[in-house]
């Protein structure tokens, strides 16, 4: 015969029935002792996992929790938050009340427990008292059961959240915590979202900095005891730019350019003087455009600082990233294959049949001589190199080429070109010139001659990077940045029938040295033509170039003779004219190839790993100014 399984139920109801056969025991005494017993024991927990809350939030940590600490009544919170703190006083007396409340109900209705039986009103009032009673009680020792089991598994990263005002300069300061809770970066993140600039200064920072000189200030920075990004938390931004430049001119002194930027103005001051007549007209004020300091780069073996103005957020904190991978490599190595300045008057003649004997007319080596001659002597250094003549119909466009020193040479040429047109007009009397520049140099227009022909410097730059610098400092792979650059800026500019931007942001860059080194900026519309190119090397490594056939820059002349402008020259080493004419202009254009390739380094990678919208996000937004 089988025996019926024995159920929770049933046994529950044999338990009872014991207790109901013991000699002399009163049930209603006996459950209301039991019931007493388990709401006392609940009451301490209750009240004790309060105090638990309140030990940690006082600034204890993961031991505290087995090692109860005497809370102050004065002041049972610390005020060691911004946040509003629990007011766990009233929670403690409101747990008095409901158990209290509760067991005086308890202990009621055991005392007449077959009379309340019967009597259903009497009995729903009990219920309804006990119901309450129960959610309460379940629902505190939920919260606390929570946010106990939350602070033994990370105590750290609460007391991190708690506590943010920073430690008086009495105190030690606190040990640098780990954030456990944040969010990874990206496997690739521009330099601006490093997981570093999101994270409290660290202990080695005094506790007193703002009490400390710019000077002492600067020198930790130099020394690497404070990160240069961490000025503007640590300092108000005011102050944290006159520590910067204390730090730059530091670090240009080494380069023996101490005090180059004296003449960079980082308050309200522009001399008018030097404005009139040279730059600008009707003059009303200027607007000022924050200037960023990138590097050191090596290029062709020489560390270079790279002045750059921008209004775009992580522009200079990219192409830092970009120049501290190539430093850590090969470093930069830049040549220039072609120097000249263009312009291309457009002439005109009678018939097509005049026209092309201007055209052969020019081409004659002995007739070229001519023209060099005259040319020449409208300059003291302007060179002329080349005259390559055009025909359309009756037109003819000669294309000038010169070499202009250390200036950019527009002035120059167009001067020049002016010379050329009469000593043509000797020969040819019915020649009419019809525009000084027939749009065949090509300036300040995209142009297929510009791409091909180059006009300015005509640059290559490369370096090679080490397979172990791509993936810590670039954050990426070199296969996953190589397969980027073909389908981005090969096929995918192909695609678009671009000309000459074969590139992710050369303007960005060329732009940016530009308008800080005093060139002009609508020029970046050719200067900027660029075709960037990576390669897995046979080591794994990453060899990555820039060809860039017509930067147009110069060191004198132009903005360059402002004083902010002529500072970030400076800064470079590279104001005013060269000990041989053009050296300066030469090494300016290495400088501009050497910020586009660190740029285009930095951006492939963070396209490579799908960071860029995160960074901007992080960095180039901030809350509307009320």
């Amino acid at each position: 015969m089988t025996s019926e399984p024995t159920t929770i139920g049933m046994r529950i109801d044999a338990v009872i029935a014991s207790l109901e056969s013991l000699p002399h025991s009163n049930p209603e005494i006996l459950y209301a002792s039991l019931i007493g017993a388990s709401l006392m024991f609940s009451f301490l927990v209750i009240n004790s996992g309060g105090s638990s809350m309140a030990l940690l939030t006082d600034g204890g940590d993961a031991d505290s929790l087995n090692k109860p600490k005497k809370i102050s009544k004065a002041k049972p919170m610390a005020s060691t938050s911004d946040e509003p703190q629990p007011k766990w006083h009233i929670l403690r007396l409101t747990n008095y009340i409901v158990t209290f409340g509760f067991l005086l109900s308890v202990l009621k209705f055991a005392s007449n427990a077959t009379t309340y039986l019967d009597d259903s009103t009497s009995l729903l009032q009990f219920l309804i008292i006990w119901s309450f009673s129960m959610c309460y009680f379940f629902g505190f020792f939920g919260i606390s059961f929570v946010e106990l089991d939350e602070l033994e598994c990370e105590p750290q990263n609460h007391q991190h959240q708690m506590i943010r005002k920073p430690m008086p300069a009495k105190e030690s300061a606190a040990p640098p915590v780990k954030v456990v809770k944040m969010h990874p970066p990206a496997s690739s993140a521009p330099v601006c979202t490093d997981p570093t600039s999101f994270k409290k200064p660290s202990s080695s920072i005094p506790t007193n900095i703002k009490e400390l000189s710019n000077s002492e200030i600067a020198s930790l920075v130099v020394q690497d005891k404070v990160k240069d990004h961490q000025l503007e938390k640590l300092l108000d931004p005011h102050r944290a730019v006159e520590v910067r430049r204390l730090k730059v001119d530091l670090q240009l002194d080494s380069l023996g350019r101490g005090g180059a930027l004296a003449e960079l103005p980082h308050k309200h001051d522009l001399d008018y003087k030097r404005v009139l007549g040279a730059n600008c007209e009707i003059v009303v004020g200027y607007i000022p455009i924050p200037v960023g300091m990138a590097g050191p780069i090596t290029l062709n073996g020489e560390s270079i600082y790279i002045p750059m103005a921008t209004t775009e957020g992580c522009l200079v904190a990219s192409t830092n990233r970009g120049c501290k991978a190539i430093t850590q490599g090969s470093g930069a190595v830049s040549s220039i294959l072609r120097d000249g300045i263009t312009r291309a008057p457009c002439v005109r003649l009678p018939s097509a049949k005049e026209a092309s004997d201007v055209f052969l007319w020019i081409e004659r080596p002995e007739n070229f001589k001519k023209l060099k001659e005259v040319f020449e002597s409208t300059t003291s250094f302007g060179k002329l190199i080349e005259a390559r003549p055009s025909v359309a119909g009756k037109n003819v466009y000669i294309r000038l080429r010169c070499f202009a020193g250390d200036a950019m040479g527009m002035n120059m040429i167009s001067k020049g070109s002016l010379a050329v047109i009469e000593c043509l007009r000797q020969v040819f009397p019915n020649i009419s010139l019809v525009a000084l520049s027939g749009n065949m140099c090509t300036d300040k227009k995209a142009a297929a001659i510009n791409w091909i022909e180059g006009r300015g410097k005509s640059v290559v730059i490369e370096a090679t990077i080490p397979k172990n610098v791509v993936r810590s400092t670039l954050k990426t792979s070199v296969p996953a940045i190589v397969e980027a650059n073909v389908n981005k800026n090969l096929i995918g500019s192909a695609m678009a029938g671009v000309v000459g931007g074969f590139n992710a942001h050369a303007s960005n860059n060329v732009t940016a040295v530009f308008l800080a080194t005093g060139q002009d900026p609508a020029q970046n519309v050719e200067s900027a033509n660029c075709i960037t190119l990576m390669e897995e090397t046979q080591e794994g490594d990453l060899w990555i170039s820039c060809t860039m056939p017509s930067i147009e820059v110069g060191t004198v002349g132009g903005g360059t003779g402002l004083p902010a402008q002529a500072a970030c020259l400076k800064a470079i080493g590279v104001k005013g004219g060269g000990e041989n004419p053009g050296d300066n202009a030469k090494q300016l254009a290495h400088v501009v190839a050497a910020a586009t390739m660190a740029g285009e380094l930095s951006l492939m990678a963070a396209l490579a790993s799908n960071s860029l919208v995160a960074a901007h996000m992080a960095h180039n937004r901030k809350p509307a100014s009320k």
